[in-house]
């Protein structure tokens, strides 16, 4: 079978990778002129627990599942990582509540080596901390996400797969036994394929409402959440991440992570935008040392930086519960060897291998 992924992030690699495993014949077009260009090159690199996801949804399936396959994929492939641990932190008794709930969350969705912990443990593991509890998550870490793509685009192109660049894809026309594909860019054309595999990001709905007989009811709304990250100018105050309680606007708090250099930023809060824009307003850095001082008291005047921003492609606004993943396949749309990918946010990286196996399973023989 000849299976077009459309999008060339860590999504879309893993799922093009899983397909060329499985034996399929397989081509990526990405609208830009690399890998990850997209969301997947602006997120914190983190592999999630998976301890904050409602029992059912496919966040809570694939995001453990997907952790073990990562790190299993990162040590037999070389991916840069490092397995640091997480502490999730309550600063003020009003929010062990919240601790408690993501404990019992993280256990009903099997999260390994979990534990709800006292402030003078926390400490002895991160003496700037300032918290009244905390939960541990042993099985959190990071990762070089363009190493991991690099990976996944390293197997595939092995197998035979691959990546036609500034190859923008603008209508999926159904036609016997497949799809006719209509593209873009300088020297635009049409071809068929048997299956095809929506991974394109910021960009899923769009195609979604070119794909002819497809039903515009299906196609979920993008609502635009930017993240911003602040870089710290001095030596890092954490060897571990540290999260705040989650919040109710669609994010986890303005957390600590790190790269693999031992560098230190926050980030993302959550930004409510209307079009695509990645500028990073320095003003934001007053809303950020407050919310950082609620955990870490020290942290000095000064001596934030704007660093980058991502957008997440949500599914659900300002005060509306945060959605899951939304896979639409034959199974729920009726047209055969197509799959949508919709709102594939964090823990997209996370769950990337276990969501791969799901959507080539998903597109049949």
């Amino acid at each position: 079978m000849q299976v077009l992924v459309v999008g060339a992030g860590i999504v879309g690699l893993a799922v093009a990778r899983a397909a060329a495993l499985a034996g399929h014949d397989v081509i990526v077009a990405e609208a830009t002129r690399g890998i990850g260009n997209g969301v997947s090159s602006r997120n914190s690199e983190v592999i999630h627990g998976g301890m904050y996801y409602p029992t059912g949804s496919l966040r809570a399936e694939h995001c453990p599942r997907g952790r073990r396959m990562l790190y299993d994929f990162c040590a037999s492939h070389g991916v840069p990582h490092r397995k640091c641990g997480k502490l999730i932190v309550a600063t003020e008794d009003a929010e062990i509540a919240k601790m408690e709930a993501i404990l019992t969350q993280g256990q009903a969705n099997g999260v390994e080596g979990l534990e709800l912990i006292e402030c003078a443990k926390a400490r002895a593991m991160e003496p700037a901390l300032n918290c009244v509890a905390a939960v541990w998550s042993p099985e959190t870490g990071i990762i070089d996400s363009h190493a991991l793509m690099n990976a996944y685009r390293g197997d595939l192109e092995d197998r035979g797969g691959m990546i036609a660049f500034a190859t923008p894809i603008e209508r999926l026309i159904p036609v016997q036994g497949g799809w006719s594909v209509r593209f873009g860019g300088t020297e635009p054309g049409t071809f068929e394929v048997d299956a095809v595999v929506n991974s394109a990001g910021l960009g899923a709905q769009a195609l979604a409402r070119n794909t002819e007989d497809y039903p515009e009811e299906r196609v979920p709304r993008l609502v635009l959440a930017r993240g911003n990250y602040f870089g710290y100018a001095g030596r890092p105050a954490f060897s571990r991440l540290i999260y705040p309680a989650p919040r109710i606007d669609g994010g986890l708090g303005t957390h600590v992570t790190l790269d693999l250099a031992g560098r230190m930023r926050f980030g993302p809060d959550v930004e409510w935008i209307d079009e695509e824009n990645y500028n990073v307003n320095p003003e934001r850095a007053k809303s950020f040392y407050a919310s950082i001082r609620r955990y870490w008291p020290a942290l000095p005047d000064d001596t934030l930086n704007p660093d980058y921003a991502g957008i997440r492609p949500k599914l659900t606004g300002p005060g509306e519960p945060a959605a899951d993943f939304m896979i639409e396949g034959p199974a729920q749309h009726g047209l055969p060897r197509l799959v949508h990918m919709f709102g594939i946010e964090s823990p997209g990286l996370t769950s990337s291998p276990s969501l791969a196996e799901l959507v080539i399973a998903s597109l049949g023989d």
